[in-house]
């Protein structure tokens, strides 16, 4: 009678195995670790360059903008640096918007620690609000 291979993962095979893990991976964990840190230290500043452009703000910035406002954040801290170039001709409309844009921002630093219903419903009034400040900025400069 002849005893018929099986297919698969047996008890068997599960201990052969572990026999072999066990003899290979003092051998073989001095060489892969250093290779497996690059590879995470890689995909950590592949991962850091995607947060950064899609916030629109260089990497070494990355850690001001943190949470689930660090977009709006970016947006407002980007908004309060095009008002500079208005500075000089506009200084009313430059302090009433820097003051408004401070509360916008304490309205996204609020909202971190709300429930996700009403955090997403301050992000949207904050993001409409900017988005008519926005406008009215490109039209001022001539854009």
């Amino acid at each position: 009678m002849a005893r018929e291979k099986s297919k698969g993962f047996t008890p068997g095979r599960a201990k052969n195995l572990v026999g072999v893990a066990k003899v290979l991976a003092p051998a073989l964990i001095p060489v892969m670790a250093p290779v497996a840190a690059r590879a995470a230290a890689l995909l950590s500043d592949r991962y850091d360059h995607y947060r950064a452009s899609r916030l629109g703000i260089p990497v070494d910035q990355l850690t001001r903008y943190s949470g689930k406002g660090a977009g709006l954040h970016a947006r407002i801290a980007g908004f309060s640096e095009a008002l500079d170039q208005l500075r000089d001709t506009e200084r009313t409309y430059v302090e009433s918007t820097e003051r408004r844009l401070a509360q916008l921002l304490a309205a996204v630093r609020a909202a971190e620690r709300m429930p996700a219903p009403r955090r997403k419903a301050a992000h949207r009034a904050v993001s409409a609000d900017l988005d008519a400040m926005e406008a009215d900025l490109l039209k001022r400069l001539g854009v």
